[in-house]
């Protein structure tokens, strides 16, 4: 069983540089471990939206050690925006919490993953999420390809049309 990790919601007007500085480098840390398909330069030119990021979404999650930073989650509009684990704690049951918690706690039935990140789209799958849709470009335009996942069982709705699963 995994041990217990303390998770706390963070509020905008506590989202200061310190904790944005810690949060920045738990990302960076992150994605080197798991994106590999990244360059150098991919990481640098992703930093300032990622801050952006992390000061604007609507629920930001960090999961800590202590005053460490091990893990966070951004959720906005049912909708898992972000999901970073400090690489020492990979596969320890934190990512699953977090999703869990924002599935539960906020609706999320929404994720997208980097095409070239297998692990990503194997670990959603697990907890329950399957592809609806495809881009061949992440959000800021780069030849990135996003796999657009939703929660297996809730239906897909828009303004205009509901389609449910049988």
């Amino acid at each position: 069983m995994a041990k217990p990790v303390n998770i706390r919601y963070i509020p905008p007007s506590e989202r200061d540089g310190g904790l944005l500085n810690k949060l920045m480098a738990l990302w960076e840390a992150s994605v080197r471990a798991t994106h590999h398909f990244l360059r150098e330069a991919d990481i640098e030119n992703l930093k300032p939206y990622v801050t952006e990021g992390l000061a604007d979404i609507r629920h930001l999650y960090v999961a800590a050690d202590a005053d460490t930073p091990t893990a966070f989650i951004g959720i906005q509009d049912k909708k898992i925006e972000m999901l970073f684990v400090s690489p020492q704690h990979l596969r320890k049951g934190i990512g699953k919490r977090l999703v869990d918690m924002a599935v539960r706690n906020h609706g999320a039935i929404f994720v997208d993953v980097n095409e070239q990140n297998p692990e990503a789209r194997a670990f959603y799958e697990k907890l329950g999420f399957v592809e609806f849709g495809r881009t061949e470009t992440d959000g800021q335009g780069n030849p990135f390809p996003i796999i657009e996942m939703r929660r297996k069982d809730f239906p897909i709705q828009t303004r205009d049309l509901t389609i449910k699963q049988n």
